[in-house]
């Protein structure tokens, strides 16, 4: 009798600490998703990890105790567990909150492991309409097209126009139905935290959530293909780079001082275009000597009797202009003088009147 009343303590107890553990996960990913603090920052990170932790635990304890199983309706699951279908999906949404460029590609590989675990629950249990993500996802279609037919010739990637269109408007249906459905939330939270909602409108409002999940798991497994495919390609060019041979050492260079010598000479200059390299006697000795001077193989002119002659005459002739004009030219400058002081500069001009 004790043993049995052991038992029913444990078993009381155990879902208690179950669901405790889902809401504190919860909460941590709904204050990590809004909190305005960089990702990268320790306290956010240390709050991820604690929120991973306990909701990995709580994924454990679902497992031992078998609150799922392939082969029942969703009918058959009882309204309080409903909740615990949303353990993979916060995992991984916690998951994709972990910063490290080194271990991105393991991060959103585990992230992606632990979405496709919900989205199988979810299309076992029939909870939405859709059609579950390959595994083989990461892999470009022009890299399963070489993979399939590796002896045909390289042909460049043509996009596929029809699958581009389906994807388009599949992304938009799940947008639109991502909206209704979190309006839908809305008006039923508020009977949930209310404390007024029965069995029907609790049941609800987990269905709901899970729905919602559904459409987020997806956008997100979408983008987790997407940044695999990159990062994958970032690895292959890392590793292409280290296998190349690395360049030869350059030996160092010899110092070298630059002193007042011929050296700073021809670095520097002397401050002037060039220097004289002989003076102006040496250059006219050198040039007398080649016979490149403009007076040199030129003879000079003679003077002749005509010459002279007119020399004289016109020396003759200032002589006698001068005498002869002495007194005129005396007389014109005092004149000139007197009216200089008798009119101002400019007196009689009338042409810039205004």
């Amino acid at each position: 009798m004790a043993d049995s009343e052991n038992n029913n303590d444990a078993s009381t107890a155990e879902p208690s600490k179950l669901c405790d553990l889902l809401e504190r996960g919860w909460k941590i990913f709904d204050e990590v998703d809004s909190t305005n603090e960089p990702l990268a920052s320790s306290s956010i990170q240390v709050r991820v990890k604690r929120g991973i932790g306990m909701l990995e635990e709580a994924s454990t304890m679902v497992a031992q105790l078998d609150l799922f199983s392939c082969n029942e309706e969703l009918e058959e699951v009882a309204t309080a567990d409903l909740r615990y279908l949303l353990l993979p999906a916060l995992c991984g949404a916690l998951s994709l909150k972990q910063s490290g460029r080194d271990r991105r590609l393991e991060i959103v590989q585990t992230a992606r492991n632990y979405f496709m675990d919900f989205l199988k629950r979810c299309h076992e249990y029939n909870l939405s309409r859709f059609e579950l993500p390959t595994a083989n996802e990461n892999s470009s279609p022009c890299e399963a097209s070489e993979n399939e037919s590796p002896a045909t010739p390289s042909v460049p990637c043509q996009p596929d126009l029809v699958s581009m269109a389906v994807r388009r408007q599949a992304k938009i249906e799940r947008y639109r139905q991502r909206k209704d459905l979190e309006a839908r939330l809305t008006d039923v939270r508020r009977a949930v935290d209310s404390g007024q909602a029965d069995d029907e409108v609790t049941r609800d409002f987990y269905l709901l959530n899970v729905q919602r999940w559904v459409t987020v798991c997806l956008e997100e497994i979408e983008s987790i293909d997407q940044e695999v495919e990159i990062l994958q390609k970032m690895d292959g060019l890392k590793q292409g780079a280290a296998k190349q041979p690395a360049q030869p050492a350059r030996p160092p260079m010899k110092p070298f001082i630059l002193t007042k010598d011929m050296v700073q000479a021809k670095v520097f200059g002397a401050g002037y275009p060039s220097l004289a390299t002989m003076s102006v006697d040496e250059w006219y000795d050198q040039h007398k000597k080649r016979g490149g001077l403009p007076d040199q193989g030129i003879p000079r002119r003679v003077d002749t009797e005509e010459d002279i002659d007119a020399k004289e005459r016109e020396e003759e002739d200032k002589e006698k202009k001068a005498e002869n004009d002495d007194e005129e030219s005396r007389l014109k400058t005092r004149n000139w003088d007197d009216y200089k002081e008798s009119h101002r500069r400019g007196y009689g001009n009338r042409h810039n009147m205004g």
